[in-house]
């Protein structure tokens, strides 16, 4: 069968389902769906080497909110994104709470690739406030904030840039943010999945690196990923077989190499969902309301 790539949980749920047969049980994973201030949120557990075989994904809680409605611009629909997403995020944090490092993954220079970099700037940086000013922010969780860049325009590996900083600054937690692939068009810029398990640096644009993950760094990692690209191969077989066609799984294999599909407005799309990315990381560390945060940011 042809392999789809995607970096989603719910989706490999998706295509695991469509190459078993029906009365095959998949085992070692469970998944449950429900609503967050209107949004819809599904959550993936892996919970054994069952369900990581069957997967292709480490054992771990994935949290996946659907923001599709969000682009209706119904009433409070940011208000609401965020509150679903930032909820997502705090339940995945550790409880003893502490200092938090929030690393925005990706390159800048590359639209699909910026959504780490543009979130981490709507995210309150509070880390040397809260030293130089301790009354005033006392109430306060300390944040900082980095933008690693990537190993071809700074030479150092995003794994070993965030190591050195935590070796450095001992957070008690690494939130990293990236862009992800998905296997549906409709998922893209609209889909916000969290994890426990940690991020692969440049999976969204098909340039895996070394983890990021509680075994590289010694502490808890969630990821917050947005996709922002479908693999066009992975496009291509999805349409085909959605219309009746027959895939000739060589042919697409070989000739589609490294081509990706985004969006027509893919910068709008990205500088949107990292607002929203942001800020949710604002709401679960901080205890803040939408408004409030808007007003400290500005």
């Amino acid at each position: 069968m042809f392999g789809r790539r995607t970096d989603l949980a719910l989706e490999a749920c998706e295509l695991w389902r469509e190459s078993a047969e029906k009365t095959t049980r998949l085992d070692g994973v469970r998944s449950r769906e429900r609503k967050s201030d209107g949004y819809p949120v599904t959550k993936v557990e892996i919970l054994d080497g069952r369900g990581e075989a069957a997967l292709g994904r480490p054992v771990g809680t994935y949290l996946t909110v659907d923001l599709r409605a969000y682009w209706k611009r119904g009433a409070d629909y940011f208000p609401r994104a965020v509150r679903a997403t930032g909820r997502a995020l705090k339940s995945l944090l550790p409880p003893s709470g502490g200092s938090a490092l929030v690393a925005g993954l990706g390159n800048p220079g590359m639209t699909p690739d910026s959504v780490g970099p543009l979130a981490v700037e709507s995210v309150l940086v509070t880390r040397h406030l809260i030293s130089s000013l301790p009354r005033q922010f006392a109430g306060f969780r300390p944040v900082a904030v980095a933008r690693p860049g990537v190993l071809g325009t700074t030479g150092i590996e995003t794994a070993e840039a965030v190591r050195g900083l935590v070796d450095k600054i001992r957070p008690s937690v690494v939130i990293a943010i990236d862009a992800l692939a998905s296997r549906r068009r409709a998922r893209l810029c609209a889909t916000v999945q969290l994890s426990d398990t940690g991020i692969l640096p440049g999976s969204g644009v098909g340039n895996r690196r070394a983890a990021l993950n509680r075994e590289t760094l010694g502490i808890p990692v969630v990821s917050i990923g947005v996709p922002t690209v479908v693999d066009a191969a992975t496009l291509a077989a999805d349409l085909l077989e959605e219309n009746g066609h027959e895939i000739d799984e060589e042919a697409l294999r070989n000739g589609h190499g490294g081509l990706t599909v985004t969006p027509r407005d893919i910068d709008a799309q990205v500088r949107d969902l990292a607002r929203v990315a942001g800020y949710a990381v604002n709401w679960a560390l901080q205890d803040l309301e939408v408004e409030d945060i808007g007003a400290l940011l500005s």
